[in-house]
């Protein structure tokens, strides 16, 4: 019996600024529905590899592939319509637009409707921006213009927007970053239970360790760009190497990190 092939394969990636190594060959793969955190300090290489599986960035070296097809290098409109979503840490809506609006630009912009966007928002798929907002929890909002959110419900929305192109992959970069600790649970809680539903692969970055070793099945762990660990929660919560590195930066989840304590 053959294992199914990888939703989303790196191999090799590598991006230098100057004589700074960004990302060093990082490689791993991720399979539909699983949930894969990516950790590491400030200046870890993160959001370079982020932004060079989205392509925002162009790797140096190294290859990414989508369901077997090659996606290293393309545009980043030409990756969202392969089936790749994003959401971002500091978030992006129209604040003058409702809520459904917003959603009704994603997906007007996934069925390539946006030269009558304008005129025909109003009608445009109003039945499945009102089922994306109810799987979020934000039906109840459609009508709001956006700047009168707090800031939960408009991750909330993001998460929404993301969905809207019916994605095979979700990058999530920081998702909980500036919310309250309940509103991050119930984030990502639902995010988990979205992607596991609709077996959506989902490569998320995030900073609160009660958030990755809850939700994360995998974890991968960058320090300098390079890739120092992999495995389960367990497995890299007992790495050696990771508590060695990571100890006294808050990136260990020991009883310290459960008591709030900064290292």
């Amino acid at each position: 019996m053959t294992s199914a092939p990888a939703l989303l394969s790196v191999q090799g990636l590598t991006k230098s600024y100057g004589g700074v190594h960004a990302v060093r060959g990082v490689s791993f793969a991720l399979q539909r529905g699983e949930i894969l955190a990516l950790i590491g300090p400030n200046g870890a290489g993160k959001s370079t590899c982020f932004d060079m599986l989205n392509g925002q960035k162009i790797p140096d070296g190294g290859r990414t592939t989508l369901l077997g097809e090659d996606t290293t290098g393309r545009a980043p409109r030409e990756i969202w319509r392969l089936g790749v979503g994003r959401t971002f840490q500091i978030t992006a809506t129209f604040p003058t637009m409702t809520v459904r609006e917003n959603v009704q630009v994603a997906l007007a912009s996934h069925r390539r409707q946006l030269f009558n966007l304008w005129s025909s928002t109003p009608r445009l798929a109003r039945e499945e921006s009102g089922r994306l907002l109810e799987l979020v929890g934000m039906s109840g909002y459609a009508d709001r213009p956006c700047g009168e959110l707090a800031y939960g419900d408009l991750k909330r929305l993001e998460l929404a927007v993301a969905l809207a192109n019916q994605p095979k992959l979700l990058l999530m970069d920081e998702p909980t970053a500036g919310m309250a600790p309940r509103e991050r649970i119930e984030l990502m809680r639902l995010t988990a239970r979205i992607a596991r539903e609709q077996s959506i692969g989902v490569l998320f970055t995030e900073h609160d360790m009660d958030v990755v070793f809850e939700h994360a099945d995998r974890i991968l762990v960058l320090n300098r760009g390079s890739l120092i660990a992999e495995g389960t929660p367990a497995e890299v919560r007992a790495n050696p190497q990771v508590r060695a590195v990571y100890l006294g930066d808050g990136l260990v989840y020991d009883a310290r990190h459960r008591e709030g304590a900064s290292a």
